[in-house]
């Protein structure tokens, strides 16, 4: 019995020794597989080069230009208005909208019937007064000569009383003869008084008369003036625009019925910000009269118009920003007040200002330099302007070579293929840079097997990250697959 009993603890612990070991060999296998499948069996990877397109940093002398959008505007607008009440009884063939007319051409006239009886009363009260003054006239005349005539009575009275006075001291006149002769000197004496009453009367009347005159003639301007505004010119030429009457129809006094536009004499409104404004400005703080480019876009067709900038608003503006800027267009054939439009101003000169595509700048305002053996290196630059698809910038790049185009995969410690500027291109110029072409990559179709395969071993392969996994698995369900990737696949795992 003993003998059996060691026996099977005997075979227990053969048997238990046994599946340790095969255990131990299935983990060994299971190890050995996925260092196979991670590794492929493949040598060390190869360092990769990228192709990069680089340039030559130049520095040059550029004169940046500004952008932004700004309004057309009139400088010669004048609004159209009734100056008097009535019936429009005449109307200018091209009083309408867009009706193209000329300084003092005749445009409409208001029923002038109330006018002209106006003029008439106005001037009969002219030719009265005119009267009234010869009238008076006439009167101080006549009271000019009976004044004489009183005045030399009063000096025979005068001499018919010193007569009397010496005929009485020789005894020979009479106290009664000497006190008529006074009272007949003081009657004179007195008619002269009165007659100097009626010079004054008649000089009064005079003054009268000239002011009724010069009333009845402001009375007669004015209703000529009257007359005249039922008759409306035009003042400049130009073009109408909102009109809103017809003939025979009435209009009240001060009523706008058109404006007129002089579309020759146009100015663009366009707002700055702050610090674009402060570029703009002189040591004084004044403008500088900068040269602006005016550009409308209409479907295909681009109208042009220059100017220069002339003066800016004197406030920034409830709920606005920045500083609004108005500029003279000098020749603006097509433009039309309202229209929205791009607008180019050009700014003071920089010098040794490097061009850069924009692509070539971080976000880090870095750029990466090509160096020795090929290899990227980053260099941090300043920023001048942005130029639509380049930027300005300054740095110590001056005659080294840039890469035009960043990338993810480029970084500063990476190798690259520079790709240069076709030969006889500027290497200034980044508008001028060849474009590289991409290589369209060879495709082939795989057989159900070695597909079933190359997907097997994308999905087990835990360091494929998720995104490219399932790019990959894209790629290899196509009916054509890049010859690239399947050569890279195959080689990690062995085939």
């Amino acid at each position: 019995m003993r003998f059996l009993g060691r026996s099977l603890v005997a075979l227990f612990l053969l048997a238990l020794t046994v599946g340790l070991l095969g255990w131990a060999a299935q983990i060994s296998f299971s190890a050995l597989e996925a260092r196979q499948a991670r590794d492929g069996g493949s040598r060390p990877a190869r360092e990769r080069v990228l192709a990069a397109n680089v340039l030559t940093a130049t520095p040059q002398t550029i004169a940046p230009v500004l952008t932004t959008f700004g309004e057309v505007r009139a400088r010669r607008v004048l609004e159209l208005r009734a100056p008097t009440a009535g019936r429009i009884v005449e109307l200018s063939d091209r009083f309408e909208d867009g009706g193209q007319v000329e300084a003092g051409q005749f445009l409409l006239r208001i029923d002038p019937a109330g006018a002209e009886a106006d003029v008439a009363v106005a001037r009969a009260d002219l030719s009265g007064a005119e009267a009234e003054l010869r009238d008076a006239t006439r009167a101080l005349d006549l009271a000019q000569a009976e004044l004489a005539g009183a005045e030399a009575q009063r000096d025979l009275q005068s001499a018919a009383l010193q007569r009397q006075r010496d005929l009485s001291q020789r005894g020979v006149g009479s106290t009664s003869a000497v006190e008529a002769a006074q009272l007949a000197l003081s009657s004179a004496e007195s008619t002269i008084l009165a007659k100097r009453g009626a010079i004054a009367q008649a000089q009064t009347r005079i003054d009268s008369a000239e002011l009724a005159i010069e009333r009845a003639r402001i009375a007669v301007d004015t209703a000529l003036r009257d007359l005249a505004d039922r008759e409306l010119t035009a003042e400049f030429d130009g073009q109408l625009s909102d009109v809103s009457v017809l003939a025979g129809g009435l209009i009240s006094a001060n009523e706008q019925i058109a404006t007129l536009i002089d579309p020759d004499a146009l100015e663009v409104a366009f707002r700055l910000s702050a610090a674009q404004h402060s570029r703009l400005l002189d040591d004084r703080g004044n403008l500088i009269g900068a040269p602006v480019r005016a550009i409308l876009d209409v479907q295909g067709l681009t109208i042009e118009a220059t100017g220069l900038i002339t003066r800016e608003s004197a406030s920034v503006g409830e709920g606005q920003t920045g500083r609004l800027v108005f500029a003279t267009l000098d020749t603006a054939r097509g433009l039309r007040p309202g229209d929205f439009l791009r607008v180019e101003v050009e700014e003071p000169v920089l010098t040794s200002a490097i061009r850069l595509p924009a692509t070539a700048l971080s976000a880090q305002s870095s750029v990466l330099m090509l160096g020795d053996d090929d290899r990227l290196s980053e260099i941090a630059v300043t920023l001048l302007r942005r130029q639509g698809d380049d930027v300005l910038v300054s740095g110590d790049i001056a005659g080294r070579e840039v890469v035009a185009e960043r990338t993810a995969a480029l970084g500063a410690g990476i190798r690259v293929r520079p790709l240069r500027p076709e030969s006889g291109t500027s290497d200034t110029d980044a508008s001028d840079i060849a474009q590289v072409r991409v290589e369209t990559p060879t495709l082939m179709t795989l057989d159900p097997e070695r597909r079933a395969r190359l997907v097997a071993f994308v999905e087990n392969n835990s360091r494929i990250p998720d995104p490219v996994k399932s790019r990959m698995l894209t790629q290899l369900a196509d009916e054509q697959v890049p010859t690239e990737m399947v050569e890279r696949l195959e080689s990690r795992i062995g085939g």
